[in-house]
């Protein structure tokens, strides 16, 4: 549906490091290779300044797409941690009085696997009602909290809003919005153009994604309802208008603009 009583939002969500969790818990946190709809809608909720509790009935209603400008690689982080007194680490059963107890046997170390994207960008274009989106908007501009691309540790770098967009299909306005890639990425790519892998919600498309939180409530914990969403390719402008002489050496078989591997997040 198009009017002028709707708009889109573009956001650019580029950082040294990334994580858009997936169903993954405790010790072991996955990372999906393009931002979920729970991560950006976490995001304006934090700009918004939204307590964990209030209701998310209106962003859910918000149609996204995803492109990725730049897919970044997987990086595993590996720590361990221990209760600084010494004592021993706190297992997951509790007490009659609802207190939790201490491993049996005593264990003292833990260890964490934490999965991010590094060096990556993408475009996260949201549509829906317009007032609501020039909210969100000058939310971005000017946010309550502190705004993150996952997880707390992986703030932006740069603006994150690209501005409002007249009312379009979001198809059209990943094709609209210039390449977002860094400076490395750029320079392996010769040609006028470049081929993006892009995610955008259909109700008609033929994948289903599990990934819409019904609450950012953490006594009652968030369950993730489904959407339909529908993959393609982009092609968008690199702004140059003939290889340059100064481009990196490449080899016999140089760069190629489109990755398939960028399917798998690699």
């Amino acid at each position: 549906m198009t009017g002028t009583e709707h708009a889109v939002l573009a956001l650019r969500l580029a950082a040294p490091l990334q994580s858009w969790g997936g169903p993954s818990r405790y010790n072991w946190r996955e990372t999906r290779p393009q931002p979920t709809k729970s991560g950006v809608l976490g995001l304006l909720a934090a700009a918004e300044g939204r307590d964990r509790e209030a209701s998310l009935t209106d962003l859910i209603g918000l149609q996204l797409g995803v492109r990725a400008d730049q897919p970044g690689t997987l990086l595993r982080d590996y720590h361990t941690y221990s209760d600084y007194r010494g004592l021993p680490l706190l297992s997951a059963k509790t007490n009659a009085k609802g207190q939790q107890t201490r491993t049996t046997p005593r264990k003292y170390t833990g260890v964490t696997r934490r999965f991010y994207l590094q060096d990556a960008a993408f475009v996260a274009a949201l549509r829906g009602p317009k007032p609501l989106l020039q909210a969100l908007e000058e939310a971005v501009r000017n946010p309550v909290h502190p705004l993150s691309l996952g997880r707390r540790s992986c703030p932006p770098t740069g603006p994150v809003s690209l501005g409002l967009h007249p009312d379009a299909t979001l198809e059209n306005v990943l094709r609209e919005v210039p390449w977002q890639a860094g400076r490395h990425r750029r320079g392996q790519v010769q040609g006028a153009s470049v081929s993006l892998e892009a995610t955008v919600e259909d109700p008609a498309g033929d994948h289903l994604a599990v990934d819409v939180p019904d609450t950012f409530d953490l006594k009652t914990g968030t369950r993730f309802g489904r959407r339909a969403v529908r993959h393609l390719w982009v092609t968008v402008p690199t702004g140059r208008t003939h290889p340059s002489d100064s481009a990196p050496d490449t080899g016999a078989a140089g760069y190629s603009d489109h990755d398939p591997f960028a399917l798998l997040g690699w």
